[in-house]
């Protein structure tokens, strides 16, 4: 049955670069995108729903979702995408920029990721209204906690703690806010630090692969004595950190003296992960070194973000075109795989890692137990995101 299956896969991924080397401008990527958007919209009628939520609240997921629905609206012009993120940002957003359930003294990073989109909100109406919510986001880096070495915490309530998901959260979005507003040297030097920092204490320089997180103190229980690491390879952690990698070189200056190194340690990762995708399935698993340990499984947020962001990378020239294969392989194994038609006509993407995170309460140990062991969804925001923006990025591979 397992040869049946990988002969399947195959043929399918012929079919897929066929389609990349055939060069089509109406193609399966888009309509995988516009399939998924379109059923995320059904699920939730609200774009504050998203992530299961039962109460509005400001958050990464949601930017997330609205930053694919405004890249999809600019490849397909459907005004459904942008009115639907309009609603959702007119509903948070009042006329001074204040943002509702925002609150700065929380110095969490990851409520930074809504102000990327904001900059596209700003461009298509004019409204002011976003150019003060990105500047009152842009504020809480300037007195946000940092490690010794200058590295932003996770968050106030993980102290002297760097996990890879921030990375994604905060690095980007100040890249955003340095060069539209003309920040100088300091910020992109500041930016730049936060990548060569967290990179040189997370890697492991045998399997190429970097740890979820890293206790500059030491003192949490899931941190290594020594290297003060998590000990395991999250798969969503590594897809935060590559395409927060490809995201900010949008925005870094091509002189700047750091940003060959970021481009370095992006194809270092690429080229670890290929070695660890699964070859029956073409994703990759949630403990990415440990595929045929019991209980670990393919997941399919970890497999979005390397996709997009191999994808990205190949387009960006960042990358060699080798790994157009590697994404082709993983897209079409990630729909042959983890998604299913329902009842009601959509769409859902499956085998997504609910959450996964370290310390807090309960305490979360970082253990392969703990991994193996997180809720797993149906339409989970961290895989919806993702998946729609890779599927845009492997359509240019088409052009």
């Amino acid at each position: 049955m397992k040869r049946i299956k990988f002969i399947l896969l195959v043929l399918s991924c012929f079919i897929f670069s066929s389609t990349v080397s055939a060069k089509k401008k109406d193609n399966d990527y888009v309509q995988w995108a516009t399939t998924i958007a379109n059923s995320e919209m059904k699920h939730n009628p609200e774009l504050w729903q998203a992530d299961f939520l039962k109460k509005p609240k400001w958050d990464y997921t949601q930017g997330l979702i609205s930053k694919s629905l405004i890249e999809l609206y600019k490849v397909t012009k459907d005004t459904a995408y942008f009115n639907y993120v309009q609603e959702f940002t007119d509903f948070f957003i009042d006329s001074t920029g204040t943002i509702m359930t925002y609150k700065m003294s929380d110095y969490n990073i990851d409520r930074l990721n809504g102000g990327k989109f904001l900059f596209d909100m700003f461009t298509y109406t004019k409204d002011t209204k976003y150019i003060k919510a990105i500047a009152k986001l842009r504020a809480q880096l300037k007195t946000h906690p940092r490690v010794s070495l200058g590295g932003f915490w996770h968050k106030k309530r993980y102290p002297n703690q760097m996990w890879l998901d921030g990375l994604y959260m905060g690095a980007p979005f100040y890249a955003q806010c340095a060069e539209a507003f003309n920040e100088g040297d300091e910020s992109w030097n500041d930016i730049t630090n936060q990548f060569i920092l967290v990179d040189s204490v997370t890697l492991d320089k045998k399997t190429g692969l970097n740890y979820h997180g890293w206790d500059e103190s030491r003192e949490q229980r899931w941190s290594d004595s020594i290297t003060g690491c998590s000990p395991h390879f999250w798969s969503r952690a590594m897809g935060w950190y590559m395409m927060a990698m490809v995201d900010v070189l949008d925005f870094l200056p091509k002189k700047h003296p750091q940003r060959e190194q970021i481009i370095k340690n992006l194809n270092r990762l690429a080229a670890a992960l290929v070695k660890f995708q699964d070859e029956e399935t073409g994703m990759w698993y949630q403990v990415v070194d440990l595929g045929g340990k019991e209980g670990n499984y393919v997941e399919s947020s970890g497999t979005a973000m390397f996709i997009y962001a191999m994808a990205k990378g190949v387009n960006m020239k960042y990358l060699p075109k080798e790994f157009r294969d590697t994404a082709s392989k993983a897209f079409c194994g990630l729909t042959a795989n983890a998604t299913q038609k329902n009842e009601d006509g959509t769409t859902s993407i499956t085998k997504a890692c609910g959450v996964a995170g370290l310390g807090g309460k309960p305490y979360r140990d970082g253990s392969y137990e703990y991994y193996i062991n997180e809720i797993i969804r149906n339409d989970d925001p961290k895989v919806v995101g993702p998946f729609i923006l890779a599927a845009l990025e492997m359509n240019k591979l088409c052009k």
